[in-house]
């Protein structure tokens, strides 16, 4: 017959009344733009006076009625009166201190949009683009956030196609180059990146050139969704630059 052993001793108190689950839940929004051959991000004025004159991301804590996704998508409209952004879930931060009021986790959220076509609807709190490159200090630990959302895009858009959701239907690869050069904050080889562009098959040569440019006018091309759909049944369409 089997040994009957002692159970431990298990902390039977609901959760709720036990004093080490007394914590708050919120997300954070890193919304990264391309504007004037630039890459910003939307950011707003700290309104805690522990991080007076501090920038910080958007953000807010989590209701008790919804989820993750349903807070992020809400401090978005709320904070910025946009609609049509999609918003994914990069990382949870949960370092202790990171919140003066108390014991918070966070989830950031991130999106890539083109700023021309999305005009902002509130502007509280001095909401207002920065360029990445010119942030420094912010409050809480939103630099680290930032940084890592960053890292996040700067790996995607090698990955995955989603920087032509910046260009317009017609593009030039001199546009197109200076985006990448914009998020990966690094001078890349003209020739080098004409070639690693076009052996990813994903562009369409229009037959057509750049009107009333500065410069020698390039030719325009268009994002091949079609191939792309195609490609990536059998492989990973990537740009490793």
């Amino acid at each position: 017959m089997p040994t009957v052993r002692n159970r431990p001793n298990i902390n039977t108190t609901p959760l709720e009344l036990r004093p080490e689950f007394h914590f708050a839940i919120s997300v954070d929004c890193v919304i990264f733009g391309f504007d004037e051959d630039q890459l910003k991000v939307l950011l707003i004025n700290c309104d805690l006076p522990e991080f007076k004159g501090k920038w910080s991301l958007l953000g807010d804590l989590l209701r008790p009625d919804e989820d993750l996704d349903g807070a992020s998508y809400r401090v978005l409209r709320g904070r910025t009166g946009l609609e049509d952004v999609f918003l994914e879930q990069v990382h949870t931060f949960g370092h202790l201190g990171r919140h003066p009021a108390g014991r918070v986790i966070t989830t950031a959220y991130f999106s890539l949009i083109n700023v021309r076509d999305h005009q902002l609807k509130l502007l509280e709190n001095e909401l207002h683009w920065h360029p990445v490159r010119e942030i420094r200090e912010m409050a809480f630990d939103h630099r680290e956030i930032l940084d890592t959302c960053l890292r996040t895009l700067q790996k995607k858009v090698q990955e995955e196609p989603i920087i032509f959701n910046l260009m317009e239907e017609k593009f030039s690869l001199r546009e197109l180059q200076n985006i990448f050069e914009a998020i990966l904050d690094a001078k890349m080889d003209r020739r080098n990146f004409r070639k690693k562009l076009f052996a990813t098959g994903l562009l369409k040569d229009l037959g057509e050139l750049e009107q009333d440019v500065p410069h020698r006018p390039g030719r325009l091309y268009s994002f091949d969704a079609e191939a792309y759909a195609r490609i990536r049944k059998k492989t990973l369409v990537g740009i490793d630059f």
